[in-house]
């Protein structure tokens, strides 16, 4: 009989604009049954997305987590600061055809998304779309290898 594959596990976090957004993803998610690492925030209140980006960052490049999911209002400030991090590829995807892509051409291992933007029922379409995708390698390898020269460069 076969092994049914574990599901990876998330770290998820938005700012007080994506916080309905990750709310609904994380329901989804835990329903779906993979492990998630709810790394804040829990209110509409006001707080800063670079703190919430750089724990999703860190997560993810620490392999705690295998994909991150960051949610502020347009996923831009998410996916900025995200990338700060070394080893992350945060893309901001707006539909699921970016999400798709995100993952396929350029291995991006967090999803950005705005909470401005998005309506909950999009943003888990996206969610699946992202968790469901796989790197399709080729000459997007060189590419992405290419991203990492750039990055190793730069810590040099």
């Amino acid at each position: 009989m076969p092994q049914l594959s574990e599901k990876p596990r998330i770290a998820l976090a938005a700012d007080h604009a994506g916080f309905h957004v990750k709310e609904t993803i994380r329901e989804f998610l835990e329903t779906a049954g993979y492990p998630v690492d709810d790394l804040g925030t829990w209110s509409e209140e006001s707080v800063d997305y670079p703190d919430y980006a750089k724990a999703v960052g860190d997560h993810v490049a620490s392999h705690n987590d295998v994909f991150g999911i960051a949610v502020c209002g347009t996923g831009i400030g998410m996916s900025i600061a995200a990338n700060k991090v070394p080893g992350i590829r945060a893309a901001v995807a707006h539909n699921v055809d970016t999400a798709r892509l995100a993952r396929e051409h350029n291995d991006a291992n967090v999803l950005a998304m705005g909470g401005r933007i998005v309506s909950g029922a999009q943003a888990i379409e996206m969610v699946q779309t992202f968790l469901n995708t796989t790197f399709v390698g080729g000459r997007h390898a060189r590419r992405v290898e290419k991203i990492s020269q750039i990055e190793s460069a730069e810590r040099g």
